[in-house]
């Protein structure tokens, strides 16, 4: 579901997106705790007497947080419905989700637009699309002078600051419920996501499990003319952490060939979400093995194990 970017969605809209979540989660075999938590959410959004629009805009996700049965996961995603008019996981879920569609929900990127800048920067993600425009790359696409390119760099500017501030409350949250002992001695904020071996262990399983033909399929919007429905969808609870594993359904895995090696990994827990991809290495000492991307040095630590004064890679 999509709408206008500014345009305010009503408790009966909010509270069909969640449900429609629900009945997603509950048809690809997700958690059945995490389906009654979106369908249990539908109903509390439905009940509500007070617009969420109201309650943000006054109390923030505190103020949602504080109604019974909405946690810091609901929370955050009432909050992303209510300011964009949309829900990534709900995108995924039903196979939508594309770098084009990120694109278009900054003002004066339409869907040419979008396409142009995927197509000539093979970029996929609004952090990626902050730095062409900061670092001048942007102004290489068709269409983009620097006028408009400005103004695509200030309103980033504004929704990227935005996100941060909601990500540094959401570690922080997930901080303080840290055991003591993990808090002791840190001048500064750690960065909580999952393990590189947690993460690992998730593609593991789905790539074998997607091998074997047991998972649920989804019909991608992109490139899949056919309507087929050919994505392997796999969900998954471990370490504290919901994930969500699909194999990349971008443009460059197709034009690479590589759409059955790279798996795009969403995780999340307590509101804060993230995800990565993983993939094959085929260069250096861990040529051959399933990497994070951007985590590389902690899947060589992963990999290699100390025997006296050496490191000796792992068997296969």
């Amino acid at each position: 579901m999509s709408q206008p970017v500014g345009m305010l969605l009503d408790n009966e809209a909010i509270a069909a997106a969640l449900e429609r979540v629900g009945d997603l989660l509950a048809a690809q075999e997700a958690n059945p705790y995490r389906v009654r938590a979106y369908h249990r959410g539908a109903d509390i959004a439905r009940a509500l007497v007070r617009p969420i629009a109201d309650i943000l805009e006054v109390e923030g996700t505190a103020g949602l947080e504080r109604i019974p049965g909405i946690g810091a996961s609901l929370a955050s995603a009432v909050e992303e419905l209510a300011h964009t008019g949309r829900l990534g996981l709900l995108e995924r879920l039903e196979g939508e989700v594309s770098p084009e569609d990120l694109f278009t929900t900054i003002p004066g990127i339409g869907e040419a637009l979008a396409a142009r800048i995927h197509d000539t920067l093979h970029i996929e993600t609004l952090e990626e699309l902050e730095q062409a425009a900061s670092d001048g790359s942007l102004a290489g696409v068709p269409g983009i002078g620097p006028r408009r390119r400005k103004a695509i760099r200030d309103i980033l500017a504004t929704v990227m600051a935005r996100s941060a501030r909601r990500r540094r409350r959401r570690i922080r949250l997930r901080q303080e419920s840290l055991p003591t002992s993990a808090q002791e001695g840190s001048g500064t904020v750690v960065w909580v996501r999952p393990s590189v071996s947690t993460l690992l262990a998730v593609d593991a399983e789905y790539r074998r499990r997607a091998a074997e033909g047991s998972l649920r399929r989804i019909r991608p919007k992109r490139f899949n003319p056919e309507g087929e429905a050919w994505l392997p969808v796999f969900h998954t609870d471990m370490d504290g952490w919901w994930f969500t594993a699909l194999f990349s359904n971008t443009s460059r895995a197709h034009e690479l060939g590589r759409t059955r090696d790279w798996v795009v990994i969403f995780y999340e827990a307590d509101g804060h979400e993230d995800q990565c991809t993983v993939v094959t290495e085929y260069r250096g000492e861990l040529s051959g093995r399933r990497v994070v991307r951007g985590r590389e040095l902690e899947c060589y630590d992963h990999y290699y194990h100390p025997v006296g004064k050496q490191l000796v890679l792992q068997p296969r």
